[in-house]
């Protein structure tokens, strides 16, 4: 395995999208591949600034999708390309899909204006596999709450927030059924893991 490739993880809040990186990077490693983890909006020094802001300032919707976009193009500029182009795997943690559910299924960003958008940003450059994982909004609002840390203005949203951003994410696998894997996020770490596991071996067999 050493061809590069480009891998994401989605989810809502609370769906532990998080929690299973570094099992998919240690899965890539024992196939022999480089492999850089990183997240959005992140990744980079200035990504990581407006990671901040995005997550911590309140701001209109078409507003919070530019720094978001802004973000996204600094992080393909400073780490996703180059990494891919010396034969890398990258697995980040968010990618474009999060900005479909969550600025156009939460906040109600026109479609047309998200597709301009990410045509400017990344054209042609989609991920080769991304593993959505799918929770109830309930059950995942449930997890957030055992959680210690403040949420951010995200996670502060109400329960409708995340049904349609659920709804968007669902809606982009149906898009993209090829690239898009939805796993069941449901059950015990170890089950969810499993599946991913199992999707993961079907994608990259």
């Amino acid at each position: 395995m050493t061809n590069a490739r480009f891998i994401t993880v989605e989810g809502i809040d609370g769906a532990g999208k998080s929690s299973h990186l570094e099992f998919l990077a240690g899965a890539i490693r024992a196939r022999g591949a480089e492999v850089v983890t990183t997240r959005e909006p992140g990744g980079t020094p200035l990504g990581e600034r407006l990671r901040e802001l995005v997550l911590h300032e309140a701001m209109e919707g078409t507003t919070e999708a530019l720094v978001m976009f802004a973000a996204r193009r600094e992080h393909l500029v400073r780490v996703i390309e180059p990494a891919l182009a010396r034969g890398a795997w990258v697995l980040s943690d968010r990618f474009s899909d999060a900005t479909y559910a969550y600025q156009c299924g939460g906040r109600g960003l026109d479609r047309a204006t998200f597709r301009a958008l990410e045509a400017l940003v990344h054209p042609g450059r989609q991920p080769d596999a991304t593993f959505l994982f799918d929770l109830d909004p309930a059950v995942a609002y449930e997890r957030q709450r055992a959680q210690s840390r403040t949420p951010d203005r995200f996670e502060r949203e109400a329960a409708a927030f995340f049904v349609r951003v659920r709804d968007a994410y669902l809606e982009r696998a149906r898009e993209s059924p090829g690239r898009v894997r939805v796993v069941d996020a449901s059950g015990t770490l170890d089950e969810v893991r499993a599946r991913l596991a199992d999707s993961f071996r079907e994608a990259f067999p």
